[in-house]
């Protein structure tokens, strides 16, 4: 399956690159939107669930990886909870690449 990574920026402007083992993550998240806090965790939730079902479908075992990566969201979401303005910015979602060819 096509790996994608994503990088996310926080409402106190620290920056996060994410990993989805599935390409279904760009039918969830949008390069340069801006999603209020709760929605963008709702939507990485739908997203990755979705993505470890599909790499079980395919080969027999849930993505540990992608279950790894919602807890780190939504624990790092956690942060913010009692912001209510708190946004989360998509900055980048695109295929997996080498560390040395991410921008």
């Amino acid at each position: 399956m096509p790996e994608v990574h994503f990088n996310v920026r926080w409402p106190d402007h620290s920056e996060q690159r994410c990993y989805s083992p599935s390409t279904v993550i760009h039918d969830f998240l949008r390069a340069g939107e801006s999603y209020p806090l709760a929605e963008f965790l709702a939507l990485s939730r739908d997203a990755l669930t979705l993505a470890g079902d599909r790499v079980e479908q395919k080969y027999g075992f849930r993505c540990t990886s992608a279950d790894s990566q919602l807890l780190a969201l939504e624990t790092r979401g956690r942060q913010f909870a009692g912001q209510a303005d708190a946004r989360v910015t998509v900055t980048r979602v695109g295929a997996a690449t080498t560390e040395e060819e991410t921008p």
